[in-house]
């Protein structure tokens, strides 16, 4: 037997494809690729597509991993279960790591989903004697370890066991096991590690791509801005003005006075605006048009003897 499961409708289309007539076409598909391995494929196959099955609706245990389903188990009048009973078939799967974070868009499980499909509310009893006398609180079938089968319309498969074309392989605890649990333990860390390293090499791969169109998206922008400022004729005048540089040397204040001195201040013993001998450009000049020049030693507002209009008298002539 042969069955699959795809996530979306779209994956069982890929499976096969048709001719103009609608013949199944063998070299491509899955019937090419079972070509390509020496295994060809005969008869029909089942394909599950986990987006259109109808999911469990009851609630899921949240806080553990394997989100088992929260069925009721059956009951006897005095609140036990019936002698026998294991379980119900769907929360005895143990999946891996790897299938436990597969999810539909609706955010459910594959045990929600797929198995809930396949097993629904079918008990696990560990005769079949067990699985008789059970009955009357089987409402979906049941199946015993011993091969006893009860389907959902009530009806037992019988006969030789050898023949049996489904087989389902017993998984033994850990205490019967010669493999040491450890290494159980580790390989289901390896294929949960190489999950989340596809996983990482995916998102690193995108974020990638977004990084390059970021830096072509920065780089075009850059390149826009340096033309328009070069072609605009504000750009083009202040690559083109000159640089007006200042007098002074450097180092040096071109306002300052000589060191030392003071430039509004005259030299020692005389009058700021006092005249010199001979002449000054501040004299006054007589009626006749000579210039009154001051002595040294006088005031340098007092006038030439004669002339008593510029004259100062002394405190005690006035």
């Amino acid at each position: 037997m042969l069955g699959l499961v795809c996530k979306t409708y779209d994956g069982i289309k890929s499976l096969e494809t048709y001719g103009t007539e609608g013949n199944i076409d063998k070299k491509s598909g899955i019937h090419g690729l079972g070509g390509s391995i020496g295994k060809l494929l005969h008869g029909r196959f089942t394909v599950f597509c986990l987006e259109n099955i109808r999911p469990f609706s009851g609630e899921v245990v949240i806080d553990d991993p394997q989100r088992y389903l929260m069925l009721r188990k059956p009951r006897l009048p005095n609140g036990e279960s019936p002698p026998g009973f294991l379980g119900f078939a769907v929360n005895m799967i143990l999946m891996d790591q790897a299938y436990l974070s597969c999810l539909t868009p609706h955010g459910h499980g594959l045990r929600e989903t797929l198995f809930y499909s396949l097993f629904s509310h079918l008990q696990v009893y560990k005769t079949t004697a067990d699985l008789r006398r059970a009955i009357p609180f089987i409402n979906d079938g049941a199946v015993s370890l011993d091969g006893g089968i009860l389907r959902p319309n009530g009806s037992f498969c019988l006969g030789d066991r050898k023949d049996v074309e489904v087989k389902f392989t017993v998984a033994l605890s850990s205490g019967d096991s010669n493999t040491p649990g450890s290494i159980t333990e580790m390989e289901e860390q390896v294929k949960l590690k190489n999950w989340e390293k596809e996983r990482l090499v995916e998102d690193i791969k995108r974020e990638e791509d977004l990084l390059k169109q970021v830096k072509d998206s920065f780089s075009n922008q850059k390149q826009q801005l340096l033309d328009y400022i070069t072609q605009s004729p504000a750009g083009k005048r202040v690559q083109g003005s000159p640089t007006i540089r200042s007098p002074a040397t450097p180092g040096s204040n071109p306002f300052a006075a000589t060191p030392g001195r003071n430039p509004f201040t005259s030299t020692p013993g005389s009058h700021p605006f006092a005249t010199t001998p001979g002449g000054s450009p501040f004299a006054a000049t007589t009626p006749g048009g000579h210039p009154i020049a001051a002595t040294p030693g006088s005031h340098p507002i007092a006038a030439t003897p004669g002339n008593i209009s510029f004259a100062v008298k002394p405190p005690h002539m006035r």
